[in-house]
């Protein structure tokens, strides 16, 4: 009885998260949460707080440089690194931090160069279309920049003709990471792998 009672709750577990990676939300969170302004996947959302500390601060930049790496598990869905992308724009601004004030820039490299090809490419792939690509165009719209690691891109065989034009190359996530420090961006990584 003793093994069997780790075994369930290991299973109740994984069925839960399976379920919340299906986009399923639990009805506690579904009749509170909020989307300020991108609401193309239901975890993209962000929950109200009362009488929060650490509210916008005008004297501040709100510059963040997000690391985004991982591998696809599920081609038919957004990658999870990529609504974390936007959940962090929607929280700077149920935070109150004006949209002009948010200047997000997005790294990706690793296994994660596959979610930013082309539908084309995309296709050839994964025998669909690319699910990444109209999250991207909606965080583009909002004024997040996409960096991609050319070094990742060299080692998957990919060059520039085989991603989405929305995607800039840099040499590598590195040196992006390093110069995007330099000019005051804060380090997030939001990614599972």
């Amino acid at each position: 009885m003793k093994k069997f009672i780790p075994s369930l709750l290991i299973l109740f577990f994984v069925s839960t998260l399976h379920s919340f990676a299906q986009g399923d939300i639990p009805p506690h969170i579904k009749e509170k949460i909020t989307y300020p302004v991108l609401d193309f996947h239901p975890w993209v959302g962000v929950m109200p707080v009362q009488d929060p500390l650490m509210t916008y601060n005008p004297a501040l930049d709100y510059k963040v440089a997000i690391d985004l790496y991982g591998t696809i598990k599920d081609s038919t869905s957004i990658h999870s690194a990529i609504l974390e992308v936007a959940r962090t724009y929607n929280l700077n601004i149920a935070n109150g931090v004006p949209p002009e004030k948010i200047e997000i820039a997005a790294v990706i490299h690793g296994g994660l160069v596959q979610a930013i090809l082309n539908e084309e490419n995309y296709e050839s792939k994964y025998s669909q279309p690319n699910p990444n690509l109209a999250a991207i165009k909606a965080l583009e719209e909002v004024g997040v920049k996409f960096y991609v690691c050319g070094q990742s891109m060299g080692f998957y065989n990919l060059d520039a003709s085989n991603i989405t034009s929305m995607v800039n190359m840099a040499v590598s996530a590195k040196t992006t990471f390093i110069t995007l420090g330099q000019m005051g961006y804060s380090y997030l990584n939001v990614s599972e792998d």
